[in-house]
């Protein structure tokens, strides 16, 4: 469609995590002289969630509050807050809170993923999880009333970059606490050896005992139990081993991999639907060197690729393939340590490695820059991107 047409075209998006609002901007701000395009961004909340730091919002860490629709003023952008729960791709609807229809002429589906509770029993019902800032906030409710713990240990079951960071922050916050972490390999298996003995000897000194090479196959309400059946008693659990995505999109009969993520284009377009695209952990994007793992430093290139995409088509153009290879693997090991791995663009690792307080630092920056680069967004939508978790992200000409 020619972006002269007399109608109003109406772009959607759904989420507004760092892809979605990076949509959200980029769209809002290059298109709010013209009158022939609406953005309207659905989310549950009205304040950002930074999944970077939720790990420290669960040991009752107080961390800035964004507030969405006051980051939208002035880009013409319509905020909707509530809960996406159907989209009909043939009628080009999306159902809001069960109760409300929203139109689109082009939808961005940005829905990322959430902590797999079905994949082990007992998740649901006696785990906590780190999806939400409610969630963050009811583990730390728990970690903070000593008495309520009765002297037992605290389990994270799961050894990925969630489960470290948390198991770290736990056992920094509250020494008294005995953390132990589960996990099917050892934490920083793919890491360079300099970056992994970094992060083994931090964990150590934090006192969290770390036991590898075992499967959590039920959670119960005093503990966990292994897959070999040993029981293992716990205070608390938290779960951090895997994500899935929403089922929505598979729903509705877009084209999705086996977890459930969109399949798209060169362009982040659903295969099966393109004026449906997909951003962030919920699309399965294929690079040179295979599927893109969805990661906060890949999320905002998505977003902003996405977007531009848009403004192409509706100019009549073509759009450009998206491009991008990760940077870095920044892992916080409390306040004041941290390991940061350079990578390649395919995510293997490089022989640099940050460590100590100059990591933390780093990490710190890569953590607080996402409000201030959508801020700069609105005012320098044209720009190239400086993306704050890092990555290399193909420049394109301004699609306006």
């Amino acid at each position: 469609m020619n972006a002269t047409a007399a109608h109003q075209h109406e772009v959607l998006i759904l989420g507004a995590g760092y892809a979605g609002l990076s949509a959200a901007i980029q769209l809002a701000a290059r298109t709010r002289k013209r009158g022939n395009l609406r953005v309207t961004l659905v989310n549950p909340y009205d304040t950002f969630t930074e999944r970077l730091r939720l790990h420290m919002s669960a040991t009752g860490q107080k961390t800035a509050e964004m507030n969405i629709p006051e980051l939208l003023e002035g880009t013409g952008a319509r905020f909707v807050r509530g809960w996406a729960t159907a989209v009909d791709a043939g009628a080009r609807t999306v159902r809001i809170d069960d109760e409300w229809i929203l139109r689109y002429d082009t939808l961005v589906y940005g829905l990322g993923s959430v902590a797999d509770t079905a994949a082990v029993p007992g998740v649901d019902e006696h785990a906590y999880t780190l999806n939400s800032p409610q969630d963050a906030a009811l583990l730390a409710d728990r970690l903070t009333r000593p008495a309520r713990l009765d002297g037992g240990s605290v389990v994270v079951a799961g050894g990925g970059l969630t489960g470290i960071e948390a198991a770290a922050e736990i056992a920094e916050q509250h020494p008294q606490l005995q953390v132990l972490l589960l996990a099917r390999q050892e934490p920083g298996a793919g890491m360079h050896p300099k970056a992994k003995a970094h992060l083994d000897a931090a964990l150590a000194r934090l006192g969290v005992r770390v036991l590898s090479g075992v499967e959590v196959a039920k959670v119960l309400p005093d503990g966990v139990e292994l897959a070999d059946g040993t029981h293992i008693p716990a205070a608390a659990v938290l779960f951090t081993g895997g994500t899935r995505i929403p089922p929505l999109a598979a729903a509705a009969g877009l084209r999705v991999d086996e977890r459930g993520r969109v399949l798209t284009d060169h362009a982040l377009r659903s295969l099966s639907h393109p004026d449906v695209y997909a951003v962030g952990d919920a699309a399965a994007i294929r690079q040179r060197y295979g599927v893109m793992h969805g990661t906060c430093q890949s999320g905002m290139p998505t977003g902003v690729h996405a977007a531009r995409s848009i403004l192409r088509v509706l100019a009549g153009k073509q759009p450009r393939p998206f491009r991008f290879g990760y940077y870095h693997t920044p892992l916080s090991l409390g306040r004041n340590d941290a390991v940061v791995q350079f990578t390649h663009p395919d995510g293997s690792p490089r022989r640099i490695v940050l460590t100590g307080k100059r990591a933390a630092a780093y990490k710190e920056t890569v953590t607080a820059a996402p409000w201030p680069t959508f801020a700069r967004m609105k005012k320098m939508p044209a720009s190239g991107a400086l993306w704050p978790h890092g990555g290399r992200y193909t420049r394109t000409r301004s699609a306006a």
